[in-house]
C-alpha cells in the first residue's frame, strides 16, 4: 500500500491541482474546500461529478485540441475554402476564426456572405454575434434588429438576447438595455443576466438595486436543474465578490 502511494503520490497532487483550477474557473467555491481538506478522495469525487460530464459532452476534448493545435481548425477550413469557396465553408472558417478570437476576420467573412445572401437568417445571426464579439456594438444591434424584422423570426436564445442587451448598454442606451435585461431575467431566469444587470445598476450608482440583483443570483441558483448549475455557478461566485465590495 505504501509503495503504491509513493509511486502515484505526484499524480494525485497533479490531479488535485487540476481540479482546483477547474473549480476556480467555474466559480465552484464549495468544491475548493473539499479539494483542499480532502486531497485525493476529494479530487476523485470532483473529477467524476464535475469534469467527467464535460468529457462526455466533448468539451474537454475540444479544449485540449484548441490548446495543442490552436490554429488546426482554422488551417483545415482555410484549405476547404481554397478548394471550394462556398458560403458554408466560409461561414465555418468564420466560426474557426472566432474560436481563436480573430473576430475581425470572422466579421469580414460573415459580412461578405451576408452581402451575397442578405435574407439568410443564419448568416445574419452569426454576423450579429461576431460583431458583438469584435466590440462593434452599434453594428451588432443593427444586424440583430434587421434579423428580428424578418418574417417568422423571434430571437429567444438567451445568449443572443444577452448580447443584444449588453450592446445596448455599451452604446449608452441605458433605458433599452434595462428593459432587455429585465425581460431576459423574467423569461429565462438567467443568472448571467442578473449579474450583468447588477453591474450596470452599480455603474449608475443604484447600489441598493444592484445588491438585490446580486443577491438574486444566490437565491435562484437552486431553482435550476443540477446539470445546469455546473455551468452557471460562476455568476453566483462573481455576484458574491460584488456583494463583498458593496458591503465594504
Amino acid at each position: 500500500m505504501l509503495s503504491f502511494w509513493s509511486d502515484y503520490y505526484y499524480l494525485v497532487i497533479l490531479l488535485n491541482i487540476a481540479c482546483i483550477v477547474h473549480a476556480i474557473k467555474s466559480g465552484n467555491r464549495e468544491a475548493i474546500y473539499l479539494l483542499i481538506f480532502l486531497p485525493g478522495i476529494g479530487a476523485a469525487i470532483y473529477f467524476f461529478m464535475e469534469i467527467m460530464p464535460d468529457i462526455s459532452n466533448g468539451n474537454i476534448g475540444q479544449q485540449l485540441l484548441r490548446l495543442l493545435s490552436p490554429n488546426g481548425r482554422i488551417n483545415e477550413w482555410e484549405k476547404r475554402v481554397r478548394l471550394s469557396d462556398t458560403v458554408t465553408n466560409r461561414m465555418q472558417l468564420a466560426e474557426a476564426y472566432a474560436g481563436q478570437k480573430h473576430y475581425d476576420k470572422a466579421v469580414d467573412l460573415a459580412q461578405s456572405c451576408a452581402t451575397s445572401y442578405p435574407s439568410d437568417q443564419g448568416i445574419l445571426l452569426q454576423l450579429s454575434r461576431f460583431q458583438f464579439m469584435n466590440q462593434q456594438y452599434a453594428a451588432s444591434i443593427a444586424s440583430f434588429d434587421k434579423l428580428n424584422k424578418m418574417p417568422g423570426v423571434r430571437m429567444n436564445n438567451v445568449a443572443d438576447e444577452l448580447m443584444y442587451a449588453q450592446a445596448l448598454e455599451a452604446t449608452a442606451q441605458a433605458d433599452k438595455a434595462e428593459q432587455a435585461y429585465q425581460r431576459i431575467i423574467q423569461v429565462h431566469h438567467s443568472l448571467e443576466a442578473m449579474y450583468h444587470y447588477g453591474i450596470m445598476l452599480r455603474k449608475q450608482g443604484r447600489n441598493t438595486e444592484a445588491k438585490a440583483q446580486f443577491e438574486r443570483t444566490k437565491a435562484e441558483f437552486s431553482m435550476h436543474p443540477r446539470y445546469i448549475r455546473r455551468t452557471i455557478r460562476i455568476w453566483v461566485w462573481l455576484s458574491r465578490k460584488e456583494l463583498a465590495t458593496l458591503k465594504a
